[in-house]
């Protein structure tokens, strides 16, 4: 079975030019599939034109340029979904793949993922929206029976400790 992946952030300039990204600029980004697993690309609009279209990437998209937003820092850190996710997702765990799957729902539900084409059904690609962090989860498959019992699981998990 397919590992998630790690998550990886866009890049502020072309990954074929090297010319930083401006604001507002549209550029593309690319997931492609080699050896070693799967690849983040982010290329301007001139590079996307003249890349070698017989290379197919496994899911691709084309958004906005938007600067990072500088984040306050947490007074209290606290386990939320997202960084629950987060953390589940570089212990990658089998055993928590239903729980990630959940927890990029209930963040895709908040609008805070969006999904992303994948011509494989087993994998499920999302971006995050204020981020641009791109995030590629197995996808379980999971059976209505099975849904309330991880609902219990990521409950517990967000709960503050008794």
């Amino acid at each position: 079975m397919q590992a998630d992946w790690d998550i990886k952030s866009r890049s502020h300039r072309c990954s074929q030019t090297g010319a930083e990204f401006q604001e507002g600029e549209f550029f593309y980004t690319l997931l492609v599939r080699d050896a070693e697993g799967f690849r983040r690309e982010d290329l301007s609009e001139a590079a996307w034109k003249e890349r070698n279209e017989n290379i197919q990437p496994f899911s691709f998209w084309r958004t906005k340029y938007e600067p990072p937003a500088e984040r306050p820092p947490e007074a209290i850190p606290r386990d939320d979904a997202e960084s629950l996710l987060r953390r589940l997702i570089i212990e990658n765990d089998p055993a928590h793949q239903n729980t990630r799957y959940i927890l990029a729902l209930m963040l895709e539900r908040k609008r805070l993922l969006r999904p992303m084409e994948s011509s494989d059904k087993d994998m499920l690609v999302y971006e995050h929206l204020a981020t641009g962090d791109t995030l590629v989860l197995t996808n379980p498959h999971l059976s209505l029976e099975q849904i309330p019992d991880v609902q219990r699981e990521v409950s517990a998990l967000l709960s503050p400790p008794a």
